[in-house]
This record gives C-alpha cells, sequence and structure tokens, in this order.
C-alpha cells in the first residue's frame, strides 16, 4: 500500500513542476527582448517644428523621429542628434522641391499694372 501511495505521490508531483520551466523561459524572453531591444518608443510628444522640419521626441528615452505633416505620420529611424536627421533628410527633400519654389528667369518686357484708376 505505502508503494502505491509513493506512486501516486510521485506522479502528482510531476504534473504539478511542469509549468515552471515554462515561466522561467518566458520570463528570460520577455527579459532578453527588453534588455536588447530598448525603448518601445512607446509614448511620443506632439510633432514639434525647427528649421523647416518637423519631428516628435520619445518622452521615455529622448530619441527624436521626423514627422510629416501632410500625412500626420513619423517616419525615418529614431536618432537622438536632430541636426543628423536634417542632414539625412536634406538629400530627399532637395530631390522633391515642388515646382512653385523654383525660380523663373525673370522677362525682359515691364509689367503691365493691373490697378485701374482715374486718370
Amino acid at each position: 500500500m505505502n508503494d502505491a501511495v509513493e506512486r501516486e505521490k510521485s506522479e502528482k508531483l510531476k504534473k504539478s513542476n511542469w509549468w515552471w520551466p515554462g515561466v522561467v523561459a518566458t520570463s528570460l524572453a520577455g527579459v532578453a527582448a527588453v534588455a536588447f531591444r530598448g525603448c518601445w518608443h512607446a509614448k511620443m510628444s506632439w510633432p514639434i517644428g525647427v528649421q523647416g522640419y518637423s519631428y516628435q521626441v520619445c518622452l521615455t528615452c529622448g530619441a527624436k523621429r521626423l514627422f510629416d505633416e501632410t500625412t500626420f505620420s513619423a517616419y525615418g529611424p529614431f536618432r537622438y542628434d536632430l541636426n543628423e536627421l536634417i542632414a539625412r533628410e536634406e538629400p530627399t527633400k532637395s530631390k522633391s522641391l515642388p515646382l512653385a519654389d523654383v525660380q523663373r528667369p525673370l522677362s525682359s518686357q515691364p509689367a503691365q499694372s493691373t490697378v485701374r484708376g482715374s486718370r
């Protein structure tokens, strides 16, 4: 009888101890993800405009990311130095200038006045 009771006890222990390796593995994986990933940038500031560019700042770690006001979305990599972000963005911004910003040569004829007044 003692032998049967001991067998039951050992089976219960085997069944009840199965969970801890899974918990330890899950915990270690979570810790590793946070340690290697760093900040998740979940809390971002409202867009800030400086030098003709808009950007957002992570409220947790201070990393900056460029922001497009027309689509109201952040784009590009996260960096701590704003000047580095702007330097990275300038070549793409200068290529996509709208036609209205391009200066055209002035004509040699004088402009006619459109204001009509009494003579």
